[in-house]
């Protein structure tokens, strides 16, 4: 089994998270509005084949289609940029809290990505 040190350490874990935040997204939007993915297509003005991809996992985001992504769902991309040690910390303190796993924490959503611009100098 992989430590979460290593894990939060491979940019792997980072493009599938992303990935799979985005899938999420666009699949609410399309059961929010009734939607396929055919009418999706043609709002964003791409081939259905390029939205199938996005929703199988299968497509490697430019940041620009993730904007435009994002902003034909109704949403935009915030990410927030950690220190390492950091995430590593937290990772190891999620490992002994959740050794007891609480109902209200099983159906929390991903938290969204944030830009931190502040330094810590």
């Amino acid at each position: 089994m992989i430590k979460h040190e290593e894990l939060v350490k491979s940019p792997e874990y980072w493009f599938e998270s992303i990935q799979n935040e985005i899938f999420r997204q666009v699949d609410v939007y399309l059961k929010d509005n009734n939607m396929t993915q055919t009418q999706l297509a043609e709002q964003l003005g791409v081939s259905k084949g390029y939205v199938s991809q996005v929703m199988k996992g299968e497509f490697n985001y430019t940041l620009k289609k993730l904007i435009e992504l994002s902003l034909a769902v109704g949403k935009v991309p915030v990410l927030e940029f950690k220190p390492l040690t950091e995430v590593i910390q937290a990772g190891n303190e999620q490992v002994v809290l959740s050794t007891k796993p609480s109902l209200d924490k099983v159906a929390e959503p991903i938290a969204p990505y944030k830009i931190n611009t502040q330094t810590n100098e």
